[in-house]
């Protein structure tokens, strides 16, 4: 390292990577156990960052497609010590809550730099009181520790299929999509087994001629979904995973799908009649599994997403699967690295719950380790 990039570089005790709900969480605890912001008190013995990849407030909201209403999407839990005002039921999600995120920041006064991207987390000390380096767009930051609530959003899962280089119509992930005005009269096919495929499916159904694909037959319970019965079962099989460091799927292929409002529509519309996956991919549709041809002019892509983690590579933190084991929010393989937002806590309420409960671990780690270089001293 040089003189001057040592000179650029900022510290801060805590670095919080991503300010989604759950980075919002991290960053509002941070502060209720008197963490001073590292922007405006750089030399406070302890202090917080937040770096935020998007240029405005809102996380991955202000990225969902247009037609996505307030009254269509799962339930948006209250950020910490901050009640959602009223929502318009039909107004679209990509404003309604990144308003309510920003009008958090502003009130909590979270020192949040943006739009700021890392590139990188390096060990610049291996032992466990030593510093992790900070790599970003907006130059380094030496931290004890790091709080990542990177979400999903930037690492969509696109299969590889035969054929695809060659397909003459076009192809998009669920994040590229906006409105299905733009497929009217065409034939789309919907491939993916999840929430967002059935949602996209029923808008899609009334102005296109569509096609549903999925490796396995899609599971609608019957019945109501009971959040303190069922999604008690989720977590703690989700957490099982985690914990196991096997990797974790989609919240659907934990708890099936739900006969919804737009769900039922779609089923109306005979949209929900599912086709095997095709084996495929021709210049202008796909071949499906019994060797008959489909013609299509788009295939969209509803297969999800995986955690945003690439900057956390040369930490070395997956195991032989491919998964990073956790325990809570803690990384088992470094314990200065804690996610939030990931495995059991990817929804609203649990993100809340894992950014208090690692400021509560890591608060534990710094006081630990402040104690034995007391100790030592």
């Amino acid at each position: 390292m040089t003189e001057s990039s040592a000179a650029a570089e900022r510290s801060a005790s805590i670095v919080v990577i991503g300010a989604g709900q759950a980075g919002l969480s991290a960053g509002f605890h941070l502060q209720q156990r008197g963490y001073a912001s590292a922007l405006e008190q750089p030399e406070a013995e302890r202090s917080f960052v937040m770096l935020d990849a998007d240029a405005a407030s809102g996380g991955a909201w202000q990225h969902r497609w247009e037609s996505l209403r307030m009254r269509t999407v799962n339930g948006i839990f209250d950020l910490p010590g901050f009640a959602q005002p009223p929502a318009d039921p039909e107004e679209p999600s990509r404003t309604a809550v990144p308003r309510y995120f920003a009008a958090f920041e502003r009130a909590m006064r979270l020192p949040i730099l943006r739009p700021v991207a890392v590139a990188s987390v390096t060990r610049a000390d291996p032992d466990p009181g030593g510093a992790l380096l900070v790599t970003s767009s907006a130059g380094a930051w030496r931290t004890r520790a790091i709080i990542n609530a990177t979400g999903t959003w930037n690492n969509p899962r696109l299969p590889e299929y035969p054929g695809a280089d060659a397909f003459q119509g076009r192809q998009l992930h669920t994040r590229d999509y906006a409105a299905a005005s733009a497929f009217a009269g065409q034939r789309v096919a919907v491939v993916g087994g999840g929430i967002s495929a059935v949602q996209l499916l029923e808008e899609l159904s009334a102005v296109a001629d569509t096609r549903w694909y999925t490796r396995r037959e899609p599971v609608f319970l019957e019945g109501d979904f009971e959040p303190e019965i069922n999604g008690r079962d989720v977590i703690e099989r989700v957490t099982a995973d985690a914990e196991a460091g096997r990797p974790t799927g989609s919240v659907v292929s934990y708890t099936g799908l739900l006969w919804t409002d737009y769900a039922l529509r779609a089923k109306a519309r005979g949209a929900l009649e599912r086709r095997p996956m095709f084996v495929a991919i021709e210049p202008h549709g796909v071949r499906e599994a019994d060797g008959s041809f489909t013609s299509v002019d788009t295939i969209l892509w509803t297969t999800g997403f995986t955690a945003s983690l690439s900057h956390l590579d040369p930490l070395a933190l997956r195991n032989e699967l491919g998964a990073v084991q956790v325990r809570g929010t803690r990384v088992v393989a470094e314990p200065r690295v804690h996610l939030i937002g990931f495995g059991p806590s990817q929804s609203t309420v649990g993100a809340n719950r894992a950014g208090r409960a690692a400021v509560r671990e890591l608060d534990r780690l710094l006081d630990r380790t402040d104690a034995a270089l007391a100790g030592a001293a």
